[in-house]
């Protein structure tokens, strides 16, 4: 079956997947075992299966987020729901703009690259995602949610920030800040863990940028330190948006099970309602990490894992500062309602003790000097990547377009599926 909707120029098909839809995400740049992986272990373990918080898991296939969790294949839709945002801003943008120099990252629909444009001899990350894989997986939401969000990050200095975006027939290009400090993960490798005051710093920042996107009403869900890069300074950079949830209210929630398993929240293990208070938890969960070298209730049985998130008190050994503990403590509350943050969201973090010597305005405004310098000489620095990345040569379809003869019909109808994605800053924000 084909569904067919009247463009401007022809008639736009593309073929309705069938049978079930996949119920879990591709997770960006995951390390650790997916959830998917979780799901196959547990599945073939009588013994694990028995287990009630486990026998409730394995339930998520019922939906309770349509565009993310739909289990059963859905009607046509109808040209209404068609993701249309309007005519291109920046149609002149081409790949032919940038010569593209290192594979810096990689993700479920295509990689990361540095890429310095010819014109303006200026370093970009230039993050290139396929369209039929996009389309495949039926993620054209997530993308262009991830573009909505990347448009409201400009005015925050720990958000990584999008100057334009366009897009080809057959791929979609993000062109954003290129930092290449190193991702958090990386350094936590290299030093296991890290004394207290740079960790507090970094929290900081992290929540500082998690406060702003709350503000805007998004929550961000997918805290973890492959998602929190350095700058070439030393301060933090939140990046990679394709799991945040927009337009959730202060009181507001959703309900999708999404996000990576050592940081799952127990609400969202449990397939209840949760709020913006997830981001909290995660929080608590990536500063544990920094202070002890491993998440909290961490298991590499993953089935083992998700039972002491749900079931297992919160264990902190005597080498942290008594505000350190309570914070943890306040952060990784089992019970939503009475987490740090669930009555004034970033204000309770902010004022918390553990953070009584920052000061925010200087931390705003990137006046206090970081603990870590990262030491890259320059844009071509690249000792921060994995060489597992760097080391792949870069694809040449990736700096060019697809000849308009000889285009299939899967590229063709992926060239109409995202109306809108291109963007471009309004001129006086050049000035």
């Amino acid at each position: 079956m084909t569904v067919r909707t009247e463009a401007a120029r022809g008639t736009l098909t593309y073929s309705r997947m069938r049978g079930m839809v996949a119920i879990l995400i591709a997770f960006m740049k995951q390390r650790r075992m997916g959830l998917n992986d979780f799901i196959q272990k547990i599945a073939n373990n009588s013994y694990a299966c028995k287990h009630p918080e486990v026998q409730s898991i394995l339930k998520i296939s019922q939906p309770q987020e349509p565009e993310l969790l739909n289990a059963n294949p859905s009607p046509p839709p109808s040209p209404s729901q068609q993701i249309n945002l309007g005519p291109s801003s920046n149609p002149h943008a081409k790949p032919s703009d940038f010569h593209f120099l290192k594979v810096i990252g990689k993700g479920s629909f295509g990689k990361v690259l540095l890429a310095r444009h010819k014109a303006e001899e200026a370093f970009y990350a230039v993050k290139v995602l396929q369209k039929k894989a996009i389309l495949k997986k039926k993620e054209e939401k997530h993308i262009m949610s991830e573009r909505n969000v990347l448009l409201k990050n400009v005015k925050h200095p720990f958000l990584v920030g999008l100057h334009f975006s366009f897009q080809t027939a057959d791929k979609l290009y993000f062109v954003l800040d290129y930092i290449n400090g190193g991702e958090l993960f990386y350094h936590l490798q290299r030093e296991r863990c890290f004394l207290e005051p740079r960790a507090r710093f970094y929290a900081a920042e992290i929540a500082s940028a998690l406060g702003y996107l709350h503000s805007l009403n998004i929550v961000y869900r997918d805290l973890k330190p492959e998602n929190i890069l350095l700058d070439s300074q030393g301060h933090i950079v939140l990046t990679d948006f394709g799991l945040c949830k927009e337009n959730i209210e202060p009181n507001g929630t959703t309900s999708t099970f999404c996000g990576t398993p050592e940081y799952l929240a127990p609400e969202v293990l449990h397939k209840q309602p949760y709020d913006r208070t997830v981001d909290w938890w995660c929080l608590g969960a990536v500063l544990y990490e920094m202070l002890y070298g491993l998440p909290p209730f961490y298991s590499r049985n993953t089935a083992e894992m998700y039972d002491n998130i749900l079931n297992k008190p919160l264990q902190l050994k005597p080498n942290i500062t008594n505000s350190a503990r309570h914070l943890l403590e306040g952060l990784l509350q089992k019970d939503r309602t009475k987490r740090l943050g669930a009555q004034d969201d970033f204000m309770e973090i902010k004022n918390h003790v553990f953070f009584s010597v920052i000061n925010w305005d200087d931390l705003i405004n990137k006046k206090i000097t970081p603990p870590f310098n990262p030491n890259v000489s320059g844009p071509s620095d690249l000792r921060h990547f994995d060489p597992e990345f760097t080391e792949e040569p870069v694809p040449n379809s990736i700096g060019r377009s697809p000849d308009s003869i000889l285009l299939t019909a899967s590229v063709k109808e992926a060239a109409e599926a995202f109306l809108g994605f291109s963007y471009a800053p309004p001129v006086d924000s050049f000035l």
